[in-house]
């Protein structure tokens, strides 16, 4: 039997969504150990002189527990 556990973090990028999910999960694996998935929570942009200056997404990380 394996126990995990979910956590919540925030990742940006000026280039994409898809790229703020990769820093995300890269970032989070460098501090959690056995990372399974993660699922796109909320995503939003920020919006400078009428144009999106970043990508912003809310993720949930899925890690199983050791022991």
């Amino acid at each position: 039997m394996s126990v995990a556990r979910v956590t919540e973090i925030s990742a940006t990028s000026t280039k994409s969504f898809d790229d703020a999910v990769e820093k995300g999960v890269e970032r989070a694996s460098e501090t959690l150990r056995n990372v399974v998935s993660a699922w796109v929570k909320e995503q939003s942009v920020k919006v400078e002189n009428g144009k999106v200056a970043h990508y912003q997404v809310n993720l949930m990380v899925t890690f199983v527990l050791e022991g």
